[in-house]
């Protein structure tokens, strides 16, 4: 496939599409690709709907040990079969550690910005939710505040939801950085949830994901890891996650809160995330170097502006700072401006915004040329403002 190709996907129900439907803005807000999936996988779905018959389906054996596989060979990391629960989506499974995790009225620990559903989850499952700020360095870079971070920790707080890598700063955790988390984890007997969803999205040279379970083999037995197949190879809509729970106690506590209320992945799901699994085409690789391309345009396109953008390690998403073009609600006049992206309040930092780069380059360049009234360089911003009439001075010449 052409990573050049544009797929026209209005008219198809597109939740990405619709929302502007009509309108003339180019949304690049919810992560989901506009590429379409590896033919490997398009390949197993003509294969399977051929078949004729879509009945209720059980979690193959052979994409069980698809998983095992893909585990081993790209994270060192040997998953016993009967650690994996099956989900129709990762949303659930951050909910349903919640629910895992301690009791009614206990809390959850997470860091902002972050993934909209890390700090609704909490709510909904009669958790208090403690968000504490990452922070930035003078270089751009996302850091814990680990000192904050452990003094936000309460007797009871159970839980921390952790994003590895992280939505929608971009950082690929190392080791040291995992390691801390785990030394405070383990301090104040924490069960960590890593969602791992975009491991396989690494930018950067030479980076290799490390799954949180697999620092300490005591401590695996306090961790849920969520992945799906979804971002990697741009199947969202095929609804299939699944969590690697090694404690048979706590899998079964979190099994019990599926019951009754989870719906079983559709048979599709399965199918395509079996033929992603075992993919051995060109695509992720071509993926991976369209990703680098958009995100080095990003970084030109903002560069010296007075809008500053985080260069991420990881994902396909980017962390943008408009607040000065306004403090709390940017995102309108980006609408104004053609190009709709995601509003930072959702991840908890109003005055931010997350734009999606996983399209094709001319997509971006368009959006790009739409964006660049506002990308509007410090010094000429300072000019501008300079030769403004002042407010005061706007009110003397009205009533005088």
């Amino acid at each position: 496939m052409s990573f050049d190709n544009i797929i026209d996907r209005n008219g198809t129900a597109s939740m990405k599409w619709d929302k502007y439907r009509g309108q003339d803005i180019l949304p690049l807000w919810v992560a989901d690709m506009d590429f379409a999936a590896p033919d490997s996988v398009l390949a197993a779905l003509h294969q399977r709907i051929d078949h004729g018959v879509l009945g209720y389906t059980n979690p193959p054996d052979s994409l069980v040990e698809a998983v095992q596989q893909y585990a081993r060979r790209h994270y060192q990391w040997d998953i016993a079969a009967d650690w994996i629960l099956w989900l129709p989506g990762l949303v659930q499974g951050l909910n349903l550690a919640c629910r895992a995790a301690g009791q009614a009225g206990d809390a959850v620990v997470t860091a902002t910005p972050v993934y909209p559903p890390f700090l609704r989850a909490p709510g909904l499952s009669n958790r208090e939710l403690i968000a504490v700020p990452l922070i930035e360095s003078q270089d751009g870079r996302w850091e814990w505040d680990f000192a904050a971070f452990e003094a936000a920790i309460t007797p009871q707080t159970k839980l921390l939801l952790l994003c590895h890598p992280h939505n929608p700063v971009g950082r690929a955790w190392n080791r040291d950085e995992l390691n801390t988390l785990l030394g405070i984890a383990r301090k104040h007997n924490l069960i960590v949830c890593s969602d791992e969803i975009h491991c396989d999205l690494l930018l950067d040279e030479g980076l290799t994901h490390l799954p949180f379970a697999t620092l300490d083999a005591e401590f695996t037995q306090q961790t849920i890891t969520l992945y799906a197949p979804s971002k990697t190879w741009n199947l969202p809509g095929l609804g299939c996650a699944f969590a690697v729970i090694p404690n048979a106690a706590l899998r079964a506590r979190f099994r019990r809160e599926m019951a009754g209320l989870v719906p079983s992945v559709n048979l599709l799901g399965y199918i395509g995330a079996e033929a992603a699994y075992r993919d051995h085409s060109t695509w992720y690789h071509e993926l991976i170097a369209t990703l680098r391309i958009n995100r080095q345009l990003l970084a030109d396109a903002f560069a010296g502006s007075r809008l500053r953008i985080t260069f991420p390690e990881a994902t396909y998403l980017a962390w943008i700072d408009a607040r000065a073009i306004h403090p709390t609600h940017p995102l309108p006049i980006f609408e104004a401006h053609g190009v709709g992206l995601s509003d930072g309040a959702d991840f908890g930092f109003p005055g931010w915004v997350r734009i999606n780069f996983g399209c094709p380059t001319a997509t971006l360049q368009q959006a790009l040329e739409r964006l660049k009234p506002l990308l509007v360089g410090v010094n000429e911003q300072a000019k501008r403002d300079a030769t403004r009439p002042k407010p005061i001075l706007m009110a003397a010449l009205f009533f005088g």
